[in-house]
């Protein structure tokens, strides 16, 4: 008796499991389009930004990556970059990291006229 317990239990999950893919792929797909970068949680905006600082440590031109920067909307570039400063020195990010994106934040304000 309990073993036939245990086998409708696993029937039951495969199926529901089974027809809530059915229906997440097949009847009601989620559709994405049109999506711009700055919808992007700032975890992944902080991460760019890193990236943008790893590429400014070689190229030492704070115009491509202000460039960089503009596809996340309507802010200034070093108002990006110091927004990923603020969030990578709350959320654990490497002392090295934080030392890049710190010189970008810098190069940025100086490039911009900010001080």
């Amino acid at each position: 008796m309990k073993s036939s317990r245990l086998f409708f239990i696993i029937i039951a999950l495969i199926a529901g499991i089974g027809m809530g893919l059915a229906y997440g792929w097949l009847i009601d797909p989620v559709d994405f389009f049109d999506l711009t970068p700055d919808t992007l949680h700032i975890n992944y905006k902080t991460d760019y930004v890193l990236m943008t600082a790893e590429a400014y440590r070689l190229e030492h031109d704070p115009g491509l990556a202000a460039r960089r920067l503009a596809i996340f909307g309507s802010q200034s570039p070093s108002a990006i970059a110091s927004q990923g400063l603020a969030y990578a020195r709350t959320n654990g990010f490497a002392d090295s990291d934080i030392a890049l994106i710190q010189e970008l934040v810098t190069a940025l304000q100086a490039w911009s006229g900010i001080q």
